[in-house]
């Protein structure tokens, strides 16, 4: 059954949504649909208190740590974190209080290599039910291509079911943006979520372009039930007008989608 995640995006220790690939390493700011006044733990207390699990803290870039520490304390065991995660540090965001860490780019060379050896590491420091792996992707003409580096960077690896097979006994959980779509608000990818639910053999969270039920409604019957759904930029908690948030902790609670 399709569920709503919630999620908390850190930029310069504010809580922020942000238009997908907009934040980048040239010195160009971001595009920035909402920066909250709230803290990142008043939203953790918020999903806390709505029994809301399996949403993910995500550090973008750096200055987000504290905020990010903050949260999980407020909520602990109830979120994920991601953002610049590594075999050196990844036990110690455990030891915070997230549930599990999430990575990317620390699989990955500077041209985009994926690192098996890597991905060992972190297993083996961690365990693979405490890992899971962001394959957040543009679309490109393979279909789509996982992007690292706040999705700055097109990686050597395409998102496939080969690939989702490849990496799922290593993992606990795969995390996925539309990078293209993501804080557009002009919809899903549906295609993409079709292809994920498609394989559906462990969980999967799908994010980006989500803003309307009818959205909501097409990401449980697309990805089979099998995708759960993160909301940012069209949540009213983020300033949006598309999705309210006391509608979707009820959809959490509905019987069936």
């Amino acid at each position: 059954m399709t569920r709503f995640r919630p999620c908390i995006d850190l930029h310069q220790g504010k809580v922020k949504q942000i238009v997908g690939g907009s934040l980048r390493d040239d010195g160009a700011g971001p595009l920035e649909n909402f920066v909250s006044d709230q803290s990142a733990a008043w939203f953790a207390e918020t999903f806390r208190a709505d029994q809301l699990t399996g949403g993910h803290v995500i550090k973008l870039g750096a200055g987000n740590d504290e905020a990010a520490r903050q949260a999980l304390c407020a909520w602990p065991g109830g979120l994920q974190i991601g953002g610049g995660i590594t075999a050196d540090n990844a036990a110690n965001w455990l030891d915070a209080g997230a549930s599990h860490v999430i990575v990317t780019s620390a699989l990955f060379d500077a041209e985009g290599g994926f690192l098996s050896d890597m991905l060992d590491m972190l297993v083996k420091s961690i365990g693979a039910d405490k890992l899971v792996i962001d394959l957040s992707c543009r679309r490109t003409p393979e279909g789509w291509t996982v992007a690292m580096n706040r999705w700055q960077t097109l990686t050597a690896l395409h998102l496939t079911p080969a690939t989702l097979d490849l990496l799922a006994p290593r993992c606990a959980e795969f995390l996925i943006h539309a990078a293209d779509v993501e804080g557009l608000c002009g919809g899903i990818d549906a295609d993409l979520v079709a292809l994920l639910g498609s394989w559906g053999k462990i969980p999967l969270t799908y994010a980006g372009g989500a803003a309307s039920m009818d959205d909501l409604r097409l990401v449980a019957s697309a990805g089979q039930g099998r995708v759960d759904v993160t909301v940012g930029s069209a949540l009213d908690l983020f300033g949006g007008k598309g999705l309210g948030y006391k509608d979707l902790v009820a959809w959490n609670q509905r019987a069936e989608f």
